[in-house]
């Protein structure tokens, strides 16, 4: 991404339009800075950091809760740590409730700034907890801030990103939730747990002192019919050298062949297609299984018998999913949304597949002889010794294939399912239901976040591993197929034009 883009001059005869354009530079060629548009995203994107943090945050911290000398007041079983696992969703889908209507009522910058509240709260709790109801209050409330920056985040950088870096900036709310993520498995190798709550408190605070100082969204101020501070805003994100208003006039005329959205209306293509590939969208992403598998990936990986300890698998993966998702935002506006999805797709299959194949053939460890044992110790043969190490070799080989697997699904996710999914929400959706649906798909997202991660642990204690990947390996085949089918491509193409196309049905191109 360039610091500056170039753009088309305007029309002739529309100097005079308005006062405000005196201020043009005198080339004909408009140009675009991205430095303050860089600094407005960085400054939303601290949500998703933290996000990405608290989502997380039980995999290290399980594993402490569970050993025999956790206060007994804090000490989980099965049942209590699949609630503290998952009822971070059940906030997440509170958050995206609440976010529907903040959005439209005050704004996308303000519903961000919002969720710094229940965030602080809730970290509070974690790390004052003296009982589980408070590490379960705490879980819920980082939760419900994850789930308004889920909703608003996106929306906000959409609408005050241009078509040349709207692709990239769009992938940088899953890059910094993956920093999020990555921050807290490396912080959970040498910080005890109640102390990784107090480092989440930092992002929070961060993101609301540098987000007061930005604008909002212009299209949300021409919405209000506040037209000098909407131009205002968008001179500051593009730069003093940018013509504005050819822009402004495109979104208001976007705004004003809109209106209000009544139930009937929903029945139109416009406003029911994109809803629903939206909603599905992020039904499938949830349902390939990427949140219990973050959120439980210690314990995954201890019950996968990996031969490397289960906390440095988990950083990792971290690291892997960090390198993934800044390929994908390299290649956003290059390869296009779909090939990515595809991608990320096909990748997600073949590692599943493996993963199932894998625990399913994987046995229960069985307790030592002790008449073998004497026999190894009494009746040595070099034989028998060279055949055991090779034995031991061989299942340290395929101990690897688990953290391997999960690497590569990792990879595929965040290539693909896992940015993708929130920006095609951000660009898809009708600007007239956008603050409504959003908060609808981050709702659904969650409650299945929620089902999925609760039921997982209870599967695995039950089944094991097998049954629960074997789920994923299956969905993963219907997110290919939904992608073919479904998903256009919106690679450069204005919001107006992929509003435009589900109009038409048939076309991006707006007939003047």
């Amino acid at each position: 991404m360039s610091d500056q883009t170039a753009v088309q001059p305007p029309a002739a005869g529309e100097d005079e339009e308005t006062p405000l354009l005196d201020r043009r530079p005198t080339s004909a060629e408009s140009q675009i800075s991205n430095s303050r548009l860089f600094l407005a995203v960085f400054s939303a994107v601290l949500g998703n950091f933290s996000f990405g943090y608290s989502l997380v945050y039980p995999s290290p911290v399980l594993p402490q809760l569970q050993t025999s000398t956790t206060d007994p007041r804090l000490w989980m079983d099965t049942e209590q740590a699949a609630w503290f696992g998952s009822i971070y969703a059940l906030g997440a889908a509170a958050g995206g409730l609440g976010a529907m209507l903040l959005n439209d009522v005050i704004g996308r910058k303000l519903s961000i700034m919002t969720s710094a509240v229940p965030s602080t709260i809730g970290y509070m709790l974690l790390g004052g907890a003296v009982d589980r109801w408070m590490l379960h209050v705490g879980r819920f409330l980082t939760g419900v801030a994850g789930g308004m920056t889920a909703a608003s985040i996106p929306v906000y950088i959409s609408e005050i990103s241009h078509p040349a870096v709207r692709g990239a900036l769009g992938s940088c709310p899953q890059i910094t939730a993956v920093f999020g993520a990555l921050a807290l498995y490396a912080l959970g190798l040498v910080v005890p747990w109640r102390w990784l709550a107090v480092a989440g408190e930092v992002p929070a605070l961060l993101m609301v002192a540098l987000l007061a100082l930005m604008p909002q969204s212009p299209r949300r101020l021409l919405s209000l019919g506040q037209h000098q501070k909407a131009e205002k805003a968008l001179r500051w994100l593009r730069g003093k050298r940018y013509h504005t208003h050819v822009e402004l006039s495109t979104m208001q005329h976007s705004i004003n062949t809109q209106g209000k959205v009544t139930w009937s209306e929903l029945a139109k293509p416009v406003y029911y297609r994109p809803i629903i590939i939206s909603v599905v969208m992020r039904f499938l992403q949830q349902m390939t299984g990427i949140t219990p598998i973050l959120v439980y990936l210690e314990p995954i990986f201890a019950k996968s018998k990996v031969s490397i300890e289960p906390r440095y698998d988990a950083a990792l993966v971290g690291a892997v999913r960090l390198f993934s998702v800044a390929v994908a935002a390299s290649l956003m506006d290059k390869a296009g949304r779909r090939a990515l999805l595809y991608t990320s797709s096909l990748l997600m299959f073949l590692s599943t597949l493996t993963l199932t194949l894998n625990s399913h053939a994987t046995p229960c460890p069985l307790p030592p002889s002790p008449h073998n044992l004497t026999g190894l110790t009494l009746d040595y043969n070099p034989h028998d010794a060279l055949g055991h190490a090779l034995d031991a070799g061989h299942q340290t080989a395929a101990s690897l294939i688990p953290l391997i697997s999960t690497m590569v699904f990792i990879f595929g996710y965040a290539m693909g399912w896992g940015p993708i999914t929130w920006l095609l929400m951000s660009e898809v959706l009708p600007l007239v239901a956008r603050g409504v649906a959003s908060g609808l798909c981050v709702a659904v997202s969650w409650l299945t976040a929620f089902m999925l991660t609760h039921t997982f642990t209870h599967l695995v204690d039950r089944f094991g591993l097998y049954v629960p990947f074997l789920g994923f390996t299956v969905v993963c085949v219907f997110c290919l197929l939904f992608t073919a089918v479904c998903v256009p491509e919106t690679r450069g193409r204005s919001l107006e034009e992929i509003e435009n196309y589900f109009r038409t049905g048939r076309t991006f191109t707006i007939s003047q």
